[in-house]
């Protein structure tokens, strides 16, 4: 293990303990987060088991979308089993990529055609993750409500957002910009790889002419079913935050839905830094901080922010193993193998 590994795991482990142990005690007590959490009821409860279920379900139809030829239980599986190694393996989102890629390549799948779904795929949940702050920011302003954080946060998305749209707008947009872009990108990495010894890549400009020309093909017949997958996916999160605040009594009085989205929205973007995985910590800190600036309880808010937190991790975290143990290659008769798009 590198240094620098070593230095991140540390860090990491750093954010969770002052997380746990100083920030979150000093907002609310443990105790009183634990009597808000045993007074739910039965149908609280099953509210919260509803919201859940439509979480997860909501994984897999953006792969389903872009990778043609996949069925829903299989991008279930392999969507949770990749999201639940972002948690327990070192590398993050590359190392969910890499276990989607090897699973479905087992199943008859084209590499080029599994490269081309998780590209679209994380673009569009990129997007998407930049502009929820811009639209809560938009719609905190309609109340006649400001808040410096997100202010500062909704700008950075606005500007990531079109930054992000317009170079991959600039990929797509003629085989001359895309070989261009490829060429680049080739002695990049190139560059890199050679100061950690290791050899050129095998892929050229060429390569992203390829992907251009299939993305085109694909985004033409899709795009609008991409774009609803997505924000179905990244919506039903913000409906189980919302119902655990809401079985919390942390009521539209203290903190109403718009600013319910834009605490979440903040807390997606803290999510994706790659300090711990899944952003354990940061999220807590940030959202409970928001969500008490707003107007809500202080244990109320723990205890809905804890639960929320522990109703998106540990389910994935347990369904992502058990299939990822149960993986097998197909028969041959069975493989499908996805038309390039």
């Amino acid at each position: 293990m590198t240094k620098g590994r070593v230095i991140a795991i540390v860090v990491g482990l750093a954010v969770v303990v002052v997380t746990f142990v100083v920030v979150l005690p000093k907002i609310a007590n443990y105790g009183d987060v634990w009597k808000v959490l045993q007074d739910l009821t039965w149908p609280q409860i099953g509210a919260l088991a509803a919201a859940t279920a439509l979480n997860l379900v909501t994984f897999a139809p953006a792969w389903m979308v872009t990778l043609p030829g996949l069925r829903f239980w299989r991008a279930f599986g392999v969507t949770q089993a990749s999201t639940a190694s972002t948690y327990i393996a070192p590398g993050g989102a590359g190392v969910g990529f890499a276990l989607s890629f090897a699973v479905l390549r087992t199943w008859g799948f084209a590499g080029s055609a599994i490269a081309l779904a998780g590209t679209l795929t994380s673009v569009w949940n990129q997007l998407a993750l930049f502009a929820f702050p811009v639209v809560a920011f938009g719609l905190l302003g309609l109340e006649q409500e400001t808040d410096p954080i997100l202010q500062s946060v909704a700008v950075l998305g606005l500007v990531v957002f079109v930054l992000g749209a317009a170079a991959f707008a600039g990929v797509l947009w003629t085989p001359r910009v895309a070989r261009f872009v490829g060429e680049h990108a080739r002695r990049v990495v190139n560059w890199t790889l050679a100061r950690i010894r290791r050899g050129p890549v095998g892929w050229g400009a060429e390569s992203f002419v390829r992907f251009r020309n299939n993305a085109i093909g694909l985004l033409r017949r899709r795009w609008h079913l991409l774009t609803l997958a997505t924000l179905a996916g990244q919506l039903s999160v913000f409906v189980l935050f919302l119902v655990s605040l809401r079985v919390t009594h942390v009521s539209a009085s203290q903190v109403d839905w718009i600013e319910a989205f834009a605490a979440w929205s903040l807390a997606r973007l803290l999510g994706s830094i790659p300090i711990t995985p899944g952003g354990i910590g940061l999220v807590e800190v940030g959202v409970t901080t928001a969500l008490v600036g707003f107007g809500g309880n202080d244990a109320r808010v723990v205890a809905a922010v804890l639960l929320y937190r522990a109703l998106t991790i540990i389910p994935t975290l347990v369904i992502g193993l058990a299939a990822a143990a149960t993986f097998r290659p197909k028969a041959k008769s069975d493989v499908v193998r996805a038309p390039s798009a």
